[in-house]
């Protein structure tokens, strides 16, 4: 299947058996695994694979995440990730992972994250480095113009009383 030039499918894989609970369905702490390395695979593609981190003494921590869970996923199943990066700054990363059967479109759960890059010295919060800066700026320039996501900026919260 062909993805849209500016959609990502940075991971694939298949649920496992110990990845499902009593029911059969992929356990909900596995959809956060397989967010967490569908956005390794992204930070890698932007310079902060493991030489990266060593050389720029950078590294990316999630300050928040939000999962939707929409549709069975049972063992067996191929499933992808395809991300779209929702915005970004000097320092932060806004990125939305969305959890699909291999090559279908249909999604079986959505993702939301917010990154921020972090200087390992100290460790605090400090500007993508400069091998990095422009990679994170083309691809959130690139994914400006698309739709915002079904289930982006989504927060928990029980209906008012009547």
């Amino acid at each position: 299947m062909t993805e849209p030039a500016a959609l990502l499918t940075p991971w694939r894989g298949t649920v496992l058996p110990a990845w499902t609970d009593y029911n059969g369905h992929l356990r909900d702490a596995h959809y956060m695994i397989v967010f967490s390395n569908a956005t390794d695979c992204l930070i890698e593609g932007f310079g902060l694979d493991e030489a990266g981190r060593k050389a720029t003494g950078h590294s990316i921590f999630t300050l928040e995440s939000h999962i939707n869970y929409l549709l069975e996923v049972k063992e067996g199943t191929p499933i992808e990730v395809r991300t779209q990066v929702l915005g970004a700054d000097t320092k932060r990363l806004n990125i939305y992972h969305t959890l699909h059967v291999a090559g279908a479109q249909d999604t079986l759960a959505a993702n939301q994250q917010m990154l921020l890059n972090v200087d390992m010295s100290g460790p605090r919060a400090a500007p993508f480095a400069p091998s990095v800066l422009p990679r994170v700026q083309a691809l959130a320039e690139r994914h400006r113009g698309l739709p915002t996501p079904k289930y982006a900026g989504r927060s928990i919260s029980l209906p008012a009383p009547r």
